[in-house]
Formats: C-alpha cells, structure tokens, sequence
C-alpha cells in the first residue's frame, strides 16, 4: 500500500503549483498587453482615417476656393480710398498660407496693393 502524504504538499508539488501560478499570470499580463496594444492601434488607426477625411475636405475647399478665385478678379487694380492696405496684406498672406493662392499670385497681388 502506497503511502499518501496529508498536511502541505512536498518540494515537488510546490514547484508544480508555483509553474502553474506563474504561467497563468504570464497568460494572463500577455493578454491584457495584446488587448491594450490593439486598441491603441485600432484608436491610431481611427485618428489617421479622420486626418485624411479632414485633409480632403480641405483639399476640396481649396480647389473650390481656386476656381471661385479664377472666375473672379483677385485683388481691385487699386485701393480704393480708405482701404486698409495693412488688412488686405494680412488677408493675402492668410490665403497663401492656407495654400490658396500660389507664391507668385501673392506677389503679384501685393505688387498691385502697394502700388
């Protein structure tokens, strides 16, 4: 008849026991990783899509612009009296900033204010 140990486990089932806890814990630490790393990804993911919507949308406003500006004159010839020449330049250098005029538009535009 065998003999069958009662009270604490020996050496060898406490190794056991002690793997067994600390495989489940490395399971468990790589999962909630795996989960965390995916999310972040998926919520990277998103805020890219929504950049290039927005990007589009205002590549779309600015051929928009381009062919409003087109059929119509950009800048008067010359100022009218009272005209604030420092508002118009401000206003010119926002919409070359904006990418709705060219380099050379805004040149010529200024040209023709400061003239």
């Amino acid at each position: 008849m065998p003999l069958r140990r009662i009270g604490r486990p020996g050496l060898i089932g406490m190794a056991a026991r002690t793997a067994v806890v600390a495989g489940t814990a490395t399971a468990v630490s790589g999962a909630v990783a795996g989960g965390q790393q995916r999310k972040a990804q998926a919520q990277y993911e998103q805020e890219q899509y929504e950049a290039a919507q927005q990007q589009a949308a205002m590549q779309a406003a600015a051929q928009q612009a381009v062919a409003q500006q087109q059929a119509a004159p950009a800048v008067p010839a010359a100022p009218a009296a009272g005209t604030d020449v420092v508002a118009e330049l401000q206003k010119l250098a926002s919409l070359k900033q904006a990418g709705v005029i060219t380099d050379e538009e805004f040149a010529a535009a200024k040209a023709k204010l400061l003239s």
